[in-house]
């Protein structure tokens, strides 16, 4: 449980159904039962107990939820008592009857979990508000719970016990030296009340002394042979039950206010295995928050991660390539057909549209949707951050920044037009030259003048609805596509060359050292780059890690002069810095990583058309100019890890293998996780590019650069309080 400061109207995403508290849906209930019963606090603290036996209150009940099958968990105070007091006001007169029985009242439907599902309670089920989920989540209402584990009887079980219990005890005298977390020994009591239900009995040793018996046969023959050992019945077979739960479930309890919330984008396969985007997210959700709880407990906001799944809405090709595909080996080509496909079909002109047009849709529907639940959090400044994985970078990077490959073609066009001009012709071609010239001036201003016209009418609505403060990729292929693409290294260590800061603030390249699929960004905006480490990933257990931003850049090879070849390897075999996986590593996984390379490159050059031609002439190649910086600060960290770096300019650098002054980038923005000691580097070069999920080190790390500024903002106040 989270024992941090609990801000005023955090709403947990419910909007205006946050209290819960109009007199239709029964909230004005919620005083009687809370604070006008008397009540007692046991002497040790904890959950009150009231002086006689009575109905249950609203905080003594606790709802639960169960997922996948799974043990119930139960829900925080806050969302118990706001379903609690719904149910009650399905009953007549408030009061706690079975709902299901007879006509049901319209209540809505509760909000809970920091806002991201509902709780139906006339059909008991929880249902998620931001994605599609088949199964449906079960919820029940606690009243009695098993000793120690405190998880809850069955509620019609429960519902027996609780109605015989009032029938027979109603009204009397609870024990004043009762405590909860000891069980006092009833050896020698007989039961003063015994319930028999389908196949358990419970005996009531004392009003607070009761205890579940299992009628099975085998249980039956157990307790016979124990009491003849002389143990008591209760203490050889029986279950101690608790009436009420441990804990007093307060509006207290509430979930923090979300000031960040992170859109999930998956990458290629979606289509093979539906929903996996949805349990990612849980992954990187329940990491977070165990991240939070360590490390960012003083403050009293949080992140909140939403899944984007755009590949299922989306019809394509309908199913003409299942058709095509040959029998043989089925299941493999199907298998590509769902995740290699979504490559292919990225680089067709014919789909790429859809593919784009789907991801901003649902991006704009979630921001929408979630707006309209938490109306406070653009007010206060609420940011957004996008982590996105796979293919999925490149798609997210595309609909940021516009790039469309229609505006190459046109590029090339006017390329082919100037040199038309340059060659000699004869003077009826200048003739035809010349009005086809002056025909393409006039529609070009026709053309203008009809986009003016509508622009004074209708004003065009941005790409996406909300400024991404960071973009993390991981395992991004994004540094191919964008070098294929004619992008090449320029002399300003800025982001502005691939990303520019205005469209988003951050931009942070993730991947594992063997990732086949994952490409560094670095080296295209400053070539040198390419023979720098990316930035290693702190554990998320190292104590006092050094700031990412005091981290000074260092060799991959620090031994070795930076233009080495291998021996039997000639400099025109080699790949160019701009396109080279993420690391050449000779000693390990080098046929492996090839391969991913080879199929990104290939997958990417399929969709390239014009490209060939494009890149040729448009490619913007320039060379590295050194200039003068301020040296780095101190305390950097090293890179003991080997590797051959070649067709780069020598640079300056010390016996210790940091550089000497030169062009440096703005922020850094390849990280690189560190390798388990005892991984295997060919094995995870198989899981490594979908073993990002469920990382503490990357749940660190997101969380590093997006409560930065929050942190700035305690750490300042501190010590202005100091």
């Amino acid at each position: 449980r989270r024992h941090r400061p609990r801000p005023e109207g955090a709403g947990g995403g419910c909007g205006s159904r946050a209290g819960l508290a109009s007199s239709e849906s029964g909230g004005s209930g919620f005083s009687l039962a809370a604070a006008a019963l008397p009540e007692r606090r046991r002497p040790g603290g904890g959950r009150p107990r009231y002086e006689v036996v009575r109905e249950l209150g609203a905080e003594e009940v606790r709802w639960f939820y169960r997922e996948d099958r799974k043990t119930w968990k139960p829900f925080i105070g806050y969302d118990s008592l706001r379903i609690e007091l719904a149910y009650r006001a399905l009953g007549p007169a408030g009061g706690p009857a079975d709902p299901r029985e007879g006509e049901v009242a319209a209540v809505e439907p509760v909000c809970v979990r920091s806002g991201l599902y509902e709780v139906d309670v006339a059909s008991a089920e929880s249902y998620p508000v931001y994605w599609n989920q088949t199964e449906k989540i079960p919820v029940m209402r606690g009243q009695w719970f098993i000793d120690g584990t405190w998880q809850p009887l069955e509620e019609e079980e429960s519902n027996l016990i609780e109605q015989e219990h009032l029938n027979r005890f109603k009204g009397q005298q609870l024990q004043e030296s009762f405590d909860m977390e000891v069980s006092k020994p009833v050896d020698g009591k007989e039961a003063i009340h015994s319930l028999k239900l389908s196949r358990n009995h419970v005996d009531w040793h004392s009003v607070d002394e009761v205890y579940l018996y299992s009628d099975a046969t085998t249980s039956k023959i157990a307790r016979t042979v124990t009491q003849k050992l002389g143990f008591s019945k209760a203490s050889s077979s029986g279950t101690r039950l608790h009436r009420g739960y441990v804990e007093e479930a307060t509006l207290e309890d509430k979930p923090p206010q979300t000031s960040h919330i992170v859109f999930v984008v998956h990458g290629i396969g979606q289509k093979m295995d539906q929903g996996r985007i949805i349990k990612n997210t849980a992954m990187m959700r329940d990491t977070a928050r165990k991240i939070e709880e360590k490390y960012f407990s003083n403050l009293a906001t949080h992140v909140e991660f939403l899944p984007v799944e755009w590949r299922s809405k989306l019809t394509l090709d309908g199913d003409t390539v299942d058709s095509i595909t040959p029998d043989k080996v089925r299941g493999l080509r199907d298998m590509l057909n769902s995740s290699a496909m979504d490559i292919m079909y990225y680089t067709s002109p014919l789909y790429r549209d859809e593919l784009v047009k789907g991801l901003q849709q649902e991006l704009n529907r979630l921001y929408t949707l979630f707006c309209s639940r938490n109306p406070e959090f653009e007010e206060k400044g609420g940011k957004v951050s996008i982590v996105s994985h796979s293919l999925g970078c490149v798609i997210t990077y595309d609909i940021m920044t516009g790039w469309n490959p229609v505006r190459l073609y046109e590029q090339l066009l006017q390329k082919e037009e100037e040199e038309l001009e340059e060659r000699w012709m004869s003077y009826e071609e200048q003739r035809l030259l010349e009005e086809l010239y002056v025909t393409k001036q006039r529609l070009k201003e026709i053309e203008e003048r009809l986009h003016e016209l509508k622009a004074s009418t209708i004003s065009k609505p941005p790409v996406l609805k909300f400024k991404v403060e960071n973009f993390f990729c991981m395992g991004s292929p994004l540094a191919v596509f964008l070098a294929l693409r004619g992008i090449r290294p320029g002399n300003s260590g800025s982001q502005d060359h691939i990303l520019p800061r205005t469209i988003c603030n951050r931009l942070l390249n993730i991947f594992h050292p063997t990732d086949p699929v994952a490409y560094r960004l670095e080296p295209l905006i400053l070539k040198h780059y390419s023979n720098i480490s990316p930035v290693q990933i702190h554990w998320y257990n190292t104590a006092n890690p050094l700031p990412y931003e005091h981290m000074k850049p260092s060799f991959l090879n620090p031994t070795k002069e930076p233009t080495s070849v291998t021996d039997g390897e000639s400099v025109s075999t080699v790949p160019s810095p701009t396109t080279s996986p993420v690391m050449v590593r000779r000693h390990y996984g080098e046929s492996i990583t090839n391969i991913g390379k080879a199929s990104i490159l290939g997958a990417a050059s399929i969709g390239k058309g014009l490209g060939g031609m494009l890149f040729s002439r448009f490619g913007r190649s320039s060379t590295t100019t050194p200039q003068t910086l301020e040296p780095g600060k101190d305390g950097a960290e090293g890179d003991d890890k080997k590797a051959t770096t070649v067709g780069t300019p020598p640079l300056p650098h010390s016996s210790s293998g940091f550089l000497e002054p030169i062009v440096e980038l703005e922020h850094r923005i390849d990280f690189e996780l560190r390798e388990g000691l005892v991984e295997s580097r060919y094995w995870s070069a198989v899981t490594s590019h979908t073993a990002y999920w469920s990382s503490l080190d990357i749940a660190l790390f997101l969380l590093t650069f997006m409560y930065k500024h929050d942190q700035e903002d305690t750490d300042k106040s501190n010590l202005d309080a100091i």
